[in-house]
């Protein structure tokens, strides 16, 4: 670094400029999104394959759910540690490689058993994005600013789900849901090269202690503390976001937010083609268009409404999502008692604008809480407990509520066995159009009954966020104390 002439009127430039530290957070919501294509687009094409292999919905939830949350979650946490040390980009690129492979992969898949274990490549390789990606952000952006980068990460997510479920229904609808899985998976690869080859690590605690330089960083320099430097324990990492009150809650009201999300999600896109008899490629628009543009404004409003309401009290970054929470709930369960699909549709646009509010303040406050070399296990350990809970359970949980409720009205009717008559949810072959129909009919009210049942969970999360409230500023400064000492 050249000396800095006293004398001079300008500022020394800073070592990431604001449009390149932009430019560093499009391309990390660029990954997001392809992450949350390739996670969720099961959900959209998920009937086609519940038809073509003969699947019960809770075979469906695990492909969704279980299959892929298993290693998702476990390999989180030691990717996340190599991140504490290492290069986060590299692991990034790596990482959406393997995951644009395996879901690729599952395109080429003929039975169930082929399909689980492809979903658990794709977990393997999602393992290694959020982790390094939210310690990143951190190492970019400032305390006051971090919920607000954090929620426009975030806004992958929707971003995701959305292109997800019109190319994937586009795709399934015109050629086949195989070729959804090939289409959507391999163009990935190109975000890991852009990632290798733009992005630079930054240096450890960059947006806290701000460093400037008046040259620029030569490619390949290396910004990063020597790998030997030993991160603070799992443990200490785990009793700093879990051991207080109010960081407690908002790991609670996350994880049961996101069960139900998970959950429901599952089956949303199924419920309209069962319900409405719709096709794949107008529920992909409905849930892409709709529910997408919904679900980013209200992930991107929760980060910006938090920092702004935050100035003035804490207390905001829980009470944001419990307000959020506790409206879309009975929102959301309004659109699943329509029973023309352009009003359910049209009703869609309301309920994610509210329900989405909780990403960005949430991983906020957790990344707040932690010292420099905590970041990466602080968001592994929060997905660990947040996937393996919600993603890994709260599809198959659903999918099991709408087994078992499309079980009991078609056996209500005295039609026999829902499952030995109505693989996929159709009539077996040769039992005749009246059981045909029945079996319909039970799909589709089961579906709406065990969605409804599953959308009262929003309620119960939006209560935790409300008790996170109480401590919060309190912990915040507690937190802020003992990341100082660290």
């Amino acid at each position: 670094m050249t000396a800095i002439d006293p004398g001079a009127t300008s500022a020394p430039k800073p070592l990431f400029s604001e449009s390149y530290k932009t430019s560093v957070l499009g391309l990390l919501v660029l990954a997001y999104t392809f992450n949350f294509i390739d996670r969720t687009i099961i959900s959209t094409i998920g009937q086609a394959i519940k038809v073509d292999l003969g699947l019960t919905d809770t075979q469906l939830g695990l492909l969704g759910g279980l299959a892929f949350a298993l290693l998702y979650t476990t390999l989180g946490i030691p990717i996340a540690r190599l991140a504490e040390r290492r290069n986060r980009v590299n692991i990034i690129s790596i990482a959406i490689v393997i995951w644009s492979g395996f879901t690729a992969l599952c395109g080429m898949a003929n039975s169930f058993l082929m399909l689980i274990l492809f979903r658990l490549g794709v977990g393997v390789g999602e393992a290694g994005l959020s982790p390094p990606a939210h310690s990143l952000i951190s190492d970019y952006y400032e305390p006051r600013r971090r919920a607000t980068a954090l929620s426009i990460y975030s806004f992958g997510i929707p971003l995701g789900t959305m292109f997800g479920a019109v190319a994937g229904g586009w795709i399934a609808q015109n050629l086949s849901w195989r070729a959804a899985f090939v289409l959507v998976g391999l163009p990935g690869i190109l975000v890991a090269i852009a990632l290798k080859l733009f992005v630079k690590e930054p240096p450890r605690g960059y947006s806290e202690q701000a460093p400037v330089v008046d040259t620029p960083v030569l490619e390949g320099e290396e910004t990063v503390p020597p790998a030997t430097i030993k991160p603070p324990s799992i443990l200490a990492v785990a009793k700093r976001i879990f051991g207080r009150w109010s960081f407690f809650h908002m790991v609670a009201g996350i994880t049961i937010a996101s069960f139900a999300s998970y959950g429901t999600g599952q089956y949303q896109a199924a419920y309209f083609i069962r319900m409405f008899g719709l096709d794949l490629a107008t529920v992909g628009l409905i849930f892409g268009l709709v529910g997408g543009v919904a679900a980013g404004v209200g992930t991107l409003m929760g980060g910006f409404l938090t920092d702004w309401a935050g100035k003035r009290s804490g207390r905001w970054y829980a009470l944001v999502p419990a307000i959020g929470l506790l409206v879309a709930c009975p929102l959301y369960i309004l659109v699943y008692l329509q029973n023309d699909w352009r009003w359910a549709a049209a009703l869609l646009l309301l309920p994610g604008i509210f329900h989405y509010t909780y990403l960005g303040p949430t991983f906020g406050v957790i990344q707040n809480a932690v010292s420099l070399r905590m970041r990466a296990t602080a968001t592994a350990l929060l997905f660990f407990v947040l996937n393996l809970i919600a993603l890994g359970f709260g599809p198959p949980f659903c999918g099991w509520c709408i087994d078992m409720i499309s079980q009991n009205l078609f056996a209500a009717n005295n039609m026999g066995d829902f499952f030995t008559l109505c693989p996929g949810g159709i009539g077996a072959p040769g039992a005749g159009p009246v059981v045909d129909a029945a079996c319909r009919a039970a799909i589709a009210e089961g579906s709406r009954q065990g969605i409804i049942w599953n959308l009262l969970i929003y309620a119960w999360a939006g209560v935790h966020y409300l008790l996170a409230a109480i401590t919060l500023p309190k912990d915040m400064a507690s937190a802020l104390a003992a990341s100082n000492e660290d």
